[in-house]
This record gives structure tokens, sequence and C-alpha cells, in this order.
């Protein structure tokens, strides 16, 4: 297989959107039958992500791919970073390093090349590629934190006596830049896909790469919308500094979140100190959807009350949270302007949820139900209350609530 043959694979796995470990495979796979003898490959790179700031793979030879790994913002001065022979590279700003490993060359206590030589590899070489016109150097801390850099690091290891050859090297550095860019057009859906679903929710996010981008484009769906606020914030928000309103805010919003999405939920939006989100009915399992909805709504709370408790005893300040669940037709896509659109929810089921929210602190309620939810929930029906009769808020005709059995105000 020549360079150019490899290129050529490259490139069309690239446009087909392969799957990332099925890329690095091939190429690994190929680069050996170019007889280079590559027995280990590393590849890493960093993300645009709330949560994730790099994730990275090795391949090797004889297993394909082995390991997978993320790293959090919080990690990426951690010891197993700064050690790693890419970090001099990125500060120095070099895009290629050859290193003997089998004892020839001092490896300075870097704990990849000691682990390279105990497994019998001779020499590596690592390369630096940038995606987009970015310098190499790192910078100041508070610029790589903020400078959104996007890359890749690779480096290639042989166990052959002499190392690679020259004739290896000059392959290498000729395909590197095409698998580089077969990288970044199969990585950059996904980088695409996870900020989606980081500021819209999954399903949103899968929709709109799919095509779902047009204004009005809207569906109607039946779903049970919850509907949460923090009782008493704006008060709370005009006695406490800036940040930690928001340090606040992210605490009571990760309770809130990670119910709903465990359960396949969708967090649609957060407004100010609330939150909407919905579960759609999708096979009329409506009774099984209520009770999902039901479920998440009562570990929110639950974890709302274990987190009241530890701010209490940290000295933090801390609230309570109102919840609503009601059931109807939404309609569910894309609305707004011709130049800002937002994927979200609208409709009267939505507004009678809210209405509903506001009812909670006058009725004594963490949680209120609506008469159509209390009726679709027939497999949770026996744990529901009546509380009367209530008039909701732009509503003409009155409509009966519900709580849940042996809650607490």
């Amino acid at each position: 297989m020549t360079p150019i043959d490899l290129a050529g694979w490259l490139a069309q796995a690239g446009l087909r959107n392969m799957l990332l470990e099925e890329l690095v495979d091939g190429f690994g796979r190929r680069l050996n039958e170019a007889d280079l003898r590559v027995e280990r490959m590393f590849l890493g790179m960093n993300t645009l992500h709330p949560m994730v700031r790099a994730r990275s793979l090795i391949w090797d030879a004889a297993g394909g791919i082995g390991q997978h790994f993320e790293f959090a913002h919080s990690e990426i001065d951690s010891t197993e970073i700064r050690s790693s022979p890419f970090a001099t590279m990125l500060l120095d700003g070099i895009s290629e390093r050859r290193r003997r490993v089998d004892g020839i060359d001092d490896l300075g206590g870097v704990p990849v090349f000691e682990e390279l030589r105990a497994a019998g590899m001779t020499e590596w070489i690592g390369w630096v590629q940038p995606f987009g016109e970015l310098s190499l150097q790192v910078g100041t801390p508070a610029e790589a934190e903020h400078s959104e850099r996007l890359g890749l690091v690779v480096s290639t290891s042989t166990d052959r006596s002499d190392g690679f050859r020259e004739a290896d090297v000059a392959f290498l550095r000729e395909v590197l830049p095409v698998f580089a860019l077969a990288v970044k057009a199969i990585s950059m859906r996904g980088i695409g896909h996870g900020l989606l679903a980081a500021y819209l929710g999954d399903d949103p996010a899968g929709r709109i790469l799919a095509g779902t981008v047009r204004r009005g484009e809207v569906q109607s769906v039946e779903a049970v919308v919850l509907f949460t606020d923090l009782r008493g914030f704006t008060a709370l928000a005009d006695t406490m500094p800036g940040h930690e309103v928001i340090a606040l805010l992210d605490d009571y919003f990760n309770c809130m979140v990670q119910p709903i999405v465990a359960r396949d939920g969708e967090v649609l939006k957060f407004m100010g100190d609330g939150m909407l989100a919905a579960f759609a009915v999708v096979l009329d399992d409506r009774a099984e959807v209520c009770a999902t909805a039901l479920a998440a709504a009562e570990e929110i709370l639950a974890r709302i009350d274990a987190l009241n408790i530890d701010r209490r005893n940290s000295g933090q300040r801390a609230t309570s949270l109102d919840v609503s669940l009601h059931i109807g037709r939404v309609l569910y896509g894309n609305v707004g302007s011709d130049s800002r659109l937002d994927f979200t929810v609208i409709g009267p089921a939505v507004n009678e949820a809210s209405r509903i929210e506001a009812l909670c602190q006058p009725l004594g309620q963490s949680l209120l139900m609506s008469q159509a939810f209390a009726e679709a929930a027939t497999a949770s029906r026996d744990r529901l209350v009546s509380l009367g009769r209530h008039r909701l808020r732009g509503v003409r005709e009155e409509t009966e609530l519900f709580g849940l059995a042996g809650q607490r105000p």
C-alpha cells in the first residue's frame, strides 16, 4: 500500500463518517500492510463539552482498540496530563518529536516511555495537529482555558530493533495530515451533537442534526410536562453576591436534571430559576410515562432535601422547590425568528403546567398534579390525593388538583 492509496482510503472514510474506532483500526492495519510495523498508536483530542475536556484511545496491532479515556476540565492539570510527552510539545510549539524508548535515550521519568520500554517498544514518534489556523503554543493558563482550541495528538510506536526507518517516517508524515482531516470530519459531528445536547437536550440535538432546522417545523405530540421553580429565589438572589447565586443555581439544577435524563426525559429550557422538561407519550403508554415522570419528580425533591441539608450544614443559603406535572398535547419543534430559533414545546398544556406550579406555595405543597395527569396515571392513582378544585390564572374553568399522599409542605 502506498501513501496515495492510504490517503484515498482515509478521505473516503472521512466522507462516509466512519466510526472513529473503525477509522483508527483501519489506519493502523493499513500502516502495517505497508510494512511500517506500528505496534501501538495513541490518539487524543480535546473537545467542546461542559463536562469533558479531552478524549483519547489506544490501538495496538494485536488487539485493535483496547482503551478509551475521558478527562474532565478539572483534570487538565492532573499529573497524568502534565507528565504526557505531548504536554511539553504543546507548550513549546513542537509539532513532531521522535524518542528512542529502548534504553538508548534517557527517558526522563516519562511514564508512557517507561511503559513502552517495558512492552518491548524501541521508538516513539508523536505529532501535534491543530484543527484550524491556531498556534501550537498554549500560552497562559487563562488563554488555554478559554481559547476553545481543537486539535489532535497522535503517536506511533514500533518494536523494530532499529526503530522506525527513514522511509517509515516519510510515509507517516505524508499520510498523517489526511488522517487528521478524516478524524476532524468524524469528530466534528460528535462535538456538534454534544454541544447541542448540552444546550438543547439529546433528542432536539439529534433532530436538528438530522435536518429539522426550518422555522415553524413542529409536530404535535402528547407529553407529560414537568415544570419547576425555586421558591423565593428573587428575594434570595437580591441578598447574595452574583457568583454565589450562580453556584446556588448550578447546585439546584443539578438535582433537577439528573433524575429526568436518567429516565429518558428531555430538559428543554432553563428559565431563570425555573425549568421546563417533558416526557413524550410514544406508544399510548400514558400510565407508564406518568409513573416515570412522577418518579423523576419525587427523586428531584428528595435530592433537593438532601442538598438543603448539606448547604445549611455548611453555612450556605438554601431554598425549596415547587414542581408541577400535567399531561396534554404540545407542539414540539422550532419556534422563533428567521435568525434565532429555539427548539422547545409550546401550547396550552405548557401554560397550564406553569400556572399549576404557581399554586404550590398557596396550597402548601411542593408537588402538584393536574386532573388530566391524575386520570392518565392509572398505575399511580392510589398515591394521589385530591386537593379540591382551583382556578388557574387565565383559565376560565376550575380544575381539580392533586398532591402526593403523605407529602410534606
